[in-house]
């Protein structure tokens, strides 16, 4: 009869550990988890994104300011060599160099003129596409959030659970015979959690072949009895 109650305890051990497994698994492989590192890569990979177009503002920004500056400079100076032709009193030679001066310098400042306005319009490009950058960032990074609060919730539900299995099993361990819980904790791992099963019509509740009578026979002659096939304890 003692026998008999160790093995059904064993068996509600059993029942327990199948349980908690279902529920390790379960946390482990929670949907959102995989959309979390996906959302994850998303934001990372926007992030990197965003640091990229803000690098390329800076170095667009530079070089605006650099090509301002030297317009500004080149202006005055058209501006500084026109008063000097203008203001007359130069000899024909002088006033020629001067004219071709004034024409080089002119034409140089419609270069820089034009790269200035080339440049203003690639800021404002990179402008608007770092703002797109970031409004992407900040979605990416509220989405992320969500599903964080998503699985933090249903692990506090799953843990929950697992305690209270975990209370169970403690109740139901010292029960157990110390060698029969051994070879139990040895089977458990091999055979795919289900180390105990129920032996009914001769058919074993584990691998699910049938015993014949002679098997049966020394398997009630074993202790504790264990499946001729797959060697799982047995509940006769």
């Amino acid at each position: 009869m003692e026998e008999m109650n160790s093995l059904a305890d064993l068996l509600d051990l059993q029942d327990v550990d199948l349980q908690i497994d279902r529920l390790l698994n379960e946390r482990q492989s929670l949907p959102a988890l995989a959309e979390y590192r996906a959302a994850h890569t998303r934001e990372e990979d926007l992030k990197a994104g965003v640091g990229a177009a803000e690098a390329a503002l800076r170095e667009t920004t530079l070089g605006f300011d650099k090509t301002s500056g030297e317009l500004d400079i080149a202006a005055a100076k058209l501006e500084s060599e026109q008063n000097r032709l203008y203001a007359g009193g130069l000899s024909a030679r002088d006033a020629d160099f001067m004219r071709q001066e004034v024409e080089m310098l002119g034409r140089k400042k419609v270069e820089m003129e034009d790269s200035l306005l080339a440049l203003m319009e690639q800021r404002e490009e990179q402008e608007q596409a770092l703002e797109t950058l970031q409004g992407e960032l900040a979605t990416a990074t509220e989405g992320k959030a969500t599903l964080e609060a998503a699985i933090q919730e249903a692990w506090r539900g799953i843990d929950a659970d697992l305690a209270r299995k975990e209370a169970r099993k403690a109740e139901i361990v010292p029960l157990i015979p110390e060698d029969l819980l051994a070879l139990y904790e040895e089977l458990r791992p091999v055979k795919e959690g289900v180390a105990i099963g129920r032996l009914v019509e001769s058919v074993c509740g584990g691998c699910h072949l049938r015993l014949t009578a002679a098997e049966r026979l020394d398997v009630t002659r074993s202790d504790p009895p264990r499946c001729i096939h797959c060697r799982r304890i047995l509940v006769l």
